[in-house]
C-alpha cells in the first residue's frame, strides 16, 4: 500500500494545485504537512518573519486545515528543519515518497537536496507561475535580458495559460499512525492588523476566492491601470499579492477571472495592466530559473559592483519610519503596522534606503521579507535589484525622488497624515 506526504510550501490552496492532485491520484494514503522553520535571525540582526507574516501564514494554514478536514482529512503542522522532521514522519508512518511544489531559490532548493540525501524519494512539479516554462518561445536559460523584450515575445508567439484545474474533492485516507501526530505550530505573538490597512482582508483560498470573485465582478479592473499608483484603501489595486504569494491562489485562477470579466466589460488599459503585472511575476521566477544564486551576491547580476556599506544605525531608522523624509517615514511605518505597502511606496522607500542612504539593498530586501504579507522570494529579490541597478534594470538603477513623488501622489498629504501624523 503507497503512502505518501504532500508537503505543502508556498501552496496552501486546493484549487489548481496540479502537485497536490498528482499526489492525490498515487497515493493510497496521504499524509499532508506544512513545516514551520526554525526562529532564525537575519544575517542583520532582526528577525527572518515577523509578526504580520507569521499571523496571516497561520489564518491561511487555518483555512487549509478546515478545507482538508472537510474532505475528510487533515493538515500535520511540524516545525522544524524540513529535511530533518519530514525524514521522522516519513518513518512513523511508512512513507516511501514526498511530494511538493518547485521552489527555484536558492535556500529551498537546499532543503530539497538535504530531503533527497536523508534518503526520500522527493517528486516536485513547478506550478507556481502563470505560464508553463515549457511553452516559453525560448527555454528559461536564454530569458530575454530585460522584462520588455520577454514580453513582447511571449506575446508575439501566443503563450497562452492553461485553465485552472478544479480542487480535488475526494482525497485518499490518512496513514493509520497519523492518528497519534499533534501538530507543533509555534506560538503567534500578539498581531491583529490595523485598522487603517490597505489590505483588510483575510488569509486562506476561502477569502482570496471571495476577492477574486468580487473585484472581477467590478469595474475596478477596467481603471487599474489609472488607480495603481494610489496610496491609500483598498481599491486602487487587486490586492491579490498576498494570496498568491502564500499560494492560496493560483495566478492561472486569477487569469481565468481576468479573462471572464474582459467578456462581460470589454478588454481595457487596466486589464491588460493586470496582465502585464502577472508576466512581471513571471519573469521574476523564470529568473531564477536562469540564475539561480547569482541573484543573492551583492553585486547581483552586474559583472562588477562596489559591496554596498551597511550603516546599521541608518538602517533602524529607515526600518522604524524615523529618517526625517516624512513619505518615506510614512511608508516604513505603514508596512511595521499594517504588513502592507503599495507597489508604488516599495519603490520608493527601497530607493531611499539604497540612494539616498546609500545602504545595502540585501538588508532592505530581508527587512521587506520579514514584514511583507506578500513576501515572495521570486518578486522581492528581482524587485530590489531592479531599483539598486544590479539586476536587469536596463537603466542601471532607479531612484525616486521622495520630494517629487510626493507631490505627484501625495498631493494633499493624506497618506503621510494617515501613517505620519505625528
Amino acid at each position: 500500500m503507497s503512502t505518501l506526504i504532500y508537503w505543502f510550501r508556498n501552496d496552501l490552496r486546493l484549487t489548481d494545485n496540479p502537485a497536490f492532485a498528482r499526489a492525490c491520484r498515487q497515493a493510497e494514503r496521504l499524509l499532508p504537512v506544512y513545516c514551520h522553520a526554525p526562529e532564525a535571525a537575519t544575517d542583520w540582526g532582526f528577525a527572518r518573519l515577523g509578526a504580520p507574516r507569521r499571523a496571516f501564514l497561520a489564518a491561511g494554514l487555518d483555512d487549509l486545515a478546515g478545507q482538508l478536514a472537510a474532505r475528510g482529512s487533515r493538515l500535520l503542522e511540524l516545525h522544524g528543519p524540513a529535511a530533518e522532521r519530514l525524514a521522522e514522519l516519513a518513518r512513523a508512518v511508512g512513507a516511501k515518497a514526498v511530494h511538493a511544489e518547485a521552489i527555484a531559490a536558492p535556500e529551498e532548493l537546499q532543503e530539497e537536496a538535504a530531503l533527497r540525501s536523508a534518503g526520500l524519494r522527493l517528486e516536485t512539479h513547478w506550478q507556481s507561475s502563470l505560464l508553463d516554462p515549457a511553452a516559453l518561445p525560448f527555454p528559461c536559460a536564454e530569458l530575454p535580458a530585460v522584462f520588455s523584450a520577454f514580453r513582447n515575445r511571449v506575446e508575439r508567439t501566443g503563450v497562452t495559460p492553461q485553465a485552472p484545474q478544479a480542487a480535488v474533492e475526494h482525497l485518499p485516507p490518512l496513514p493509520a499512525a497519523a492518528a497519534g501526530l499533534d501538530n507543533e505550530r509555534p506560538p503567534l505573538p500578539l498581531w491583529h492588523g490595523d485598522p487603517r490597512s490597505a489590505f483588510p482582508f483575510a488569509a486562506g483560498e476561502g477569502a482570496a476566492q471571495a476577492h477574486l470573485r468580487r473585484y472581477f465582478a467590478s469595474d475596478l479592473p477596467v481603471h487599474y491601470k489609472a488607480t495603481r499608483n494610489g496610496l491609500c484603501g483598498a481599491d486602487y489595486s487587486s490586492k491579490l499579492s498576498p494570496w498568491l504569494a502564500s499560494g492560496a491562489l493560483s495566478p492561472r485562477s486569477v487569469h481565468a477571472a481576468l479573462r471572464t470579466h474582459e467578456a462581460a466589460y470589454g478588454a481595457s488599459d487596466g486589464s491588460y495592466w493586470l496582465w502585464f503585472e502577472l508576466l512581471w511575476r513571471d519573469y521574476f521566477r523564470f529568473l531564477h530559473r536562469q540564475h539561480g544564486a547569482r541573484l543573492y551576491r551583492a553585486r547581483g547580476l552586474a559583472e562588477r559592483a562596489a559591496t554596498p556599506r551597511h550603516d546599521a544605525a541608518a538602517f533602524a531608522r529607515w526600518c522604524r519610519g524615523q529618517t526625517g523624509e516624512p513619505l518615506v517615514d510614512a511608508g516604513m511605518r505603514e508596512l511595521a503596522a499594517s504588513g502592507y505597502l503599495s507597489n508604488r511606496m516599495r519603490q520608493v522607500v527601497a530607493s531611499y534606503l539604497i540612494h539616498d542612504l546609500g545602504g545595502d539593498w540585501r538588508a532592505g530586501a530581508a527587512w521587506f521579507e520579514a514584514q511583507l504579507l506578500d513576501y515572495d522570494v521570486y518578486s522581492n529579490q528581482g524587485n530590489w535589484l531592479y531599483i539598486a541597478g544590479r539586476g536587469t534594470d536596463p537603466r542601471g538603477g532607479r531612484r525616486f525622488n521622495p520630494q517629487k513623488q510626493a507631490a505627484e501622489y501625495d498631493p494633499q498629504g493624506v497618506y503621510r497624515a494617515l501613517w505620519a501624523g505625528d
